[in-house]
């Protein structure tokens, strides 16, 4: 699927994707703006605010960036991110209908995926690519390389607990094509306008990306 090509192409060059839960629509495009001055042109902004549809519409129009659509818990909330201009879906969890509606519309699609029955399902799904969470809390980058191995043709994007402190362990390790994390976009910097420490975070957290040598 050319659309996954791509994305996987974009994720390869980023390695990191900001998970963004917004509480206003109007503060997306400065967010956008403050990411891509960071070196970060993709967002992920989740479905956990009621902002979500308008701050992606908002970005979209905005040209700033790669426009994420995460939480996606059903095909509804999937349609809406696609209508307002989504470029992708990222779900919690492993949904067979979310993953087959965005299938037969040759969306990306990167369910969330805790266990090897999980991880399964999605090669059984055709898919090259899923989230991996709650990363740390389903024990780390330890239990990632032990479902990993079974598993040769995944690629994974492990989110839930990664920081400026664990990316770099987790990007080296070559199964893991990027990961999520929200420390540059916490809700409180969002809220306070504080753009320009979003900026500086983000600037600290590509450098980290850069860092990270081929993995193994």
């Amino acid at each position: 699927m050319a659309g996954m090509k791509d994305l996987l192409a974009q994720l390869q060059t980023h390695r990191l994707v900001p998970v963004v839960a917004i509480d206003s629509a109007a503060d997306a495009v400065p967010l956008a703006e403050a990411l891509a001055a960071g070196g970060l042109p993709v967002a992920e902004i989740t479905f956990r605010t009621a902002a979500a549809e308008e701050a992606i519409r908002n970005i979209v129009r905005s040209g700033k960036m790669l426009v994420v659509a995460g939480t996606v818990l059903s095909v509804d909330i999937a349609q809406r991110a696609l209508d307002a201009g989504a470029t992708f879906i990222v779900t919690p969890g492993f949904s067979p209908r979310v993953v087959q509606f965005c299938l037969e519309r040759k969306i990306p699609v990167f369910p969330g995926t805790a266990t090897a029955t999980d991880m399964q399902a999605a090669v059984e799904f055709g898919l090259a690519c899923v989230k991996y969470f709650p990363a740390e809390a389903m024990g780390g980058l330890k239990v990632l390389k032990a479902l990993a191995a079974p598993f040769q043709s995944l690629k994974f994007l492990p989110t839930g607990g990664i920081t400026g402190e664990n990316l770099k362990s987790y990007l080296e390790f070559a199964p893991v094509m990027a990961c999520g994390g929200s420390w540059m976009v916490a809700k409180d910097l969002i809220a306070g306008k504080q753009f320009s420490k979003i900026t500086e975070l983000t600037r600290q957290a590509v450098a980290i990306v850069r860092q990270v040598k081929p993995g193994k």
